[in-house]
This record gives structure tokens, sequence and C-alpha cells, in this order.
């Protein structure tokens, strides 16, 4: 919770409990949207309702916007159908599609039968989109200017329809049927001599998106270009509405979240962490655990073939933890660059090769650094008595080696890996550090004891 909400939870409940409407309203009108909405879903659902009822007109549809699907499912239980029609006639168009997105849908349904036909129309074209589409996005209300108008004309134009606009940083303008032909920044539309005409502002140079990109798209566009907003057009070039940079925030903080998620081997979860169900939660991370496991069971085979090995140096034993963590960790973070790399499309499935020549030498370099400590480890192991053996010096220099292969091997599955799914159209964050992990487990202690078994045959073995 918000120090803000923090502070201001006991004022607000005591003014529920005195029915002192006036400050209450006072109270939450001096908020923002995300903070009122914060402080409703601190408050019992009784008292939310009553704190939500006195909001200003033009702020309810902003805080309810905020308040999670499950908070918003309850208020609509408690409001009734009326009273949420005119919350839902304060928001904007991609709040309201985005909100009845999330509601059950004999719920939604009821809602949208009973909007005005302008609203419904509106709503129903963003909800006809696929979802995760920047068409979902999209909202409608922006400022429009047509060429042939004068940059005076186009000021009125604002003074009378922008108040109701999402943004008016930029202008688009359009031609008789509706097709964008540019934006222009009201900043240039300010100090524009009045006569000038619009087209005279214009360069032809714009970005757009279209309404069946991913919304990935609108989130790298917007870093890209460095815009707030941006036009979004159909295959024929007509301007169908705009997206706004915090649209794109919360779109690239959702995208993220899933990647985290994804990169420790959890399927995305659809709600917060503590909203999530304890069987819904197993079913994200139940099945990856199990595949894993699996394909962990390889390592038994391999440590019976070298059983014969084991039985004659048991020491070899005592290093399997540190093998095990140096071809897991090596592969995992080349991993974690190669995700990363791939989503900020820096590289593509056919960079494979440089790719490799890279993690190579890198993986040469690393995993010397690491075989030098592993050997004068085994022998500070030696000394002090942990790990003792007449053939301290052999053994050192074969896990060193072993060592070295692996981390060189490493590497390379983890930078490879993730360009090998994306080539067969995968998602790379989805399973690529915790199968990482699992292979360097199996194919670690294979390397280890192949190397270990050719140069100690003679000494140790």
């Amino acid at each position: 919770m918000s120090l803000t909400v923090d502070l201001l939870q006991p004022e607000v409940q005591e003014a529920i409990r005195a029915a002192n409407y006036r400050e209450l309203r006072e109270t939450l009108r001096a908020l923002d949207p995300a903070d009122a909405a914060e402080m409703l879903e601190s408050l019992e659902p009784t008292e939310a309702v009553v704190a939500f009822r006195v909001l200003p007109r033009e702020q309810c549809g902003d805080v309810f916007a905020e308040l999670s699907a499950e908070y918003q499912e309850e208020l609509i239980e408690h409001l009734g159908t009326d009273r949420m029609m005119r919350v839902l006639d304060a928001m904007g168009v991609d709040d309201r599609a985005a909100v009845l997105d999330e509601l059950p849908p004999e719920i939604a349904q009821r809602l949208l039968a009973a909007m005005s036909p302008d609203n419904r129309i509106a709503t129903q074209r963003i909800l006809n989109y696929p979802e995760g589409s920047v068409g979902r996005l999209m909202t409608s209300d922006y400022v429009s200017l047509l060429p042939h108008w004068t940059v005076s004309r186009a000021l009125e134009h604002l003074r009378k329809h922008g108040r109701d606009a999402e943004t008016i940083n930029y202008l688009f303008v359009i031609d008789e049927r509706g097709r964008l032909i540019d934006d222009v920044r009201l900043r240039k539309l300010l100090f524009a001599e009045p006569e000038s005409l619009i087209s005279e502002l214009c360069d032809s140079h714009y970005v757009c998106l279209s309404a069946t990109d991913d919304q990935e798209e609108a989130v790298r566009a917007m870093g890209r270009y460095d815009r707030s907003a941006l036009p979004v057009v159909d295959s024929t070039g007509v301007l169908l509405g705009i997206v706004t940079h915090d649209d794109v925030a919360d779109v690239a903080e959702q995208e993220a979240t899933e990647d985290i998620q994804k990169l420790g081997g959890v399927d995305a979860l659809d709600e917060p962490y503590m909203d999530t169900g304890f069987l819904k939660m197993l079913r994200k991370r139940a099945p990856s655990l199990a595949v894993l496991f699996c394909v962990q069971a390889v390592t038994v085979g391999v440590l019976h073939r070298f059983e014969e090995t084991l039985t004659q140096a048991a020491i070899l034993a005592v290093f399997i933890p540190m093998i095990i963590a140096c071809g897991g960790n090596s592969g995992t973070q080349a991993s974690s660059l190669l995700i990363r790399a791939i989503a900020l499309r820096e590289l593509s499935p056919s960079d494979w090769v440089r790719v490799a020549r890279r993690e190579l030498l890198t993986g040469l370099c690393l995993g010397s650094m690491l075989g030098v400590l592993a050997t004068v480890m085994v022998q500070v192991l030696n000394h002090i008595g942990f790990a003792r053996s007449e053939h301290a010096v052999q053994i050192g220099f074969a896990i060193g080696t072993a060592i070295v292969a692996i981390v060189i091997w490493g590497v390379l599955i983890g930078a490879l890996l993730p360009l090998a799914l994306r080539a067969i159209r995968l998602d790379p964050a989805a399973i690529s550090s915790p199968l990482v992990a699992t292979l360097m487990d199996v194919s670690g202690i294979f390397i280890y004891f192949s190397v270990a078994t050719i140069l100690l045959r003679g000494t140790v073995l």
C-alpha cells in the first residue's frame, strides 16, 4: 500500500461511518486515480461501494479502470446496471473495452447491451480485434485535421474537440476518405502562421501501426521513435484510432512480467501472485517441473555408465556439484543474454554463426579462468584435508580441463538453443533457461567423467 493511501485510509473510513459524504468526496477527488483505486481495494466491500458512489463523475471512470478485474466485477454487482452505465460512459473507449474483456461473458454482454448505440459500436469494434493485437489498445478519442484547412481553423477545431481527446500532442491529418496522410505536432501548429494550410505543415514522414499488429510491436515502435502517441490504420490506410504511451507502458510491463516468469519455467500467470488460486498455481508450475525431472533422469544413466570410474576414484564424486554449477550457470547466463537480444530484435536465427563464433571465444576465456581456479581449489582442499589424494595434481588438472570443455559447451548450448527455438517459431523465454540448466546437468556430468577417464588413466584409474 502506498504511503498516501496508508495515511488517508483512517480518514476515509471515518468519513464513511459518519456519513460525511462531502468530506469523503473532497478527499477522494484529491487522489490520483491509481491511488483512489488502491484506497477502494483496501476498504471493506460495503465501504468501497459507498466511497465509489461519491466519486465525481469525471473521476469515476479513470478510477474504475485502475481496479483489478475481480474488484471491478464485485463493484458492478453492487452498483447495478444503470449506475455502471454512467461509469462506463465516463471511460475512454479503450479502457471500456479492456474492462469488458476482463469480465465474465454474461456480465460483459449485459453491460454492452445497455450501452448507447454509439458507445456500443465503438466498443465492439475494439473487441472484434484479436486478443493481444494493437486494435485492442487503440482509442478513437483523437483529433484529426484535413489538409486544406488553415491553421486558424485547425486551432478552432482543436478548442472544440480536443477536450475529450486522449492526447493533443499529436494531431492527425487525414484525407476525405479518412486515410492517414501525416501527423503534426501541436507545437508546430501553435507557431505556424494562422493563414497557413495544414498541408504546408506536412512532410509525409510519419510512423503508424496496423490494427492487427502484435501489441509488442507498439512497445518497440513507441520506444524506437520516442513518441507519446502513434496512429493505428487498417489495411487500406484508413485511420482507426491511436495508441498512447500509457497503454503501451502497461503492455511493456505485462510482457516483461510474462518473460521473467517464463525464464523460471513457469507458465505466465494471468493474475497477481497473491490472487492466483492454489490449484491454478500448481497447474502453472507443475508441467515444466515434470518434464525437466524426466530429462534430468538421464543423469542416472550417465552415472551408471561411469560407475566403475567412480568406484576407482571416489574423490571425483566430491566435485560433481561444482561441475554441475559451472555448466548450468554458464549456459543460463548465455541463454538470458540471447533471449533478451532476440526480444529486442538485435539478433535473428540467421545470425547463429556469428553468435557461435563469439560464444566459443567467450566460453574458452571464461572456462580457462574457471578451470585454473578449480585446479587451485583442488590443491587447497587436498592441503587442508577435505579431499585428500596422492594424485591431487593430476585430479586438479583433469577437473580444470573438464570445466573448460563444460563451460564452452554450456555457452554454446545457452546461446544457440534460443535461436533454434525462435527459428521454429517457439518462444525462447518459455523453456530456454530451465532446459539449458537441465541439459547441462546431464551433458556436464558426461563430459566431466569422459575427460577424467581419459586424463587419469594409468594414475588414479
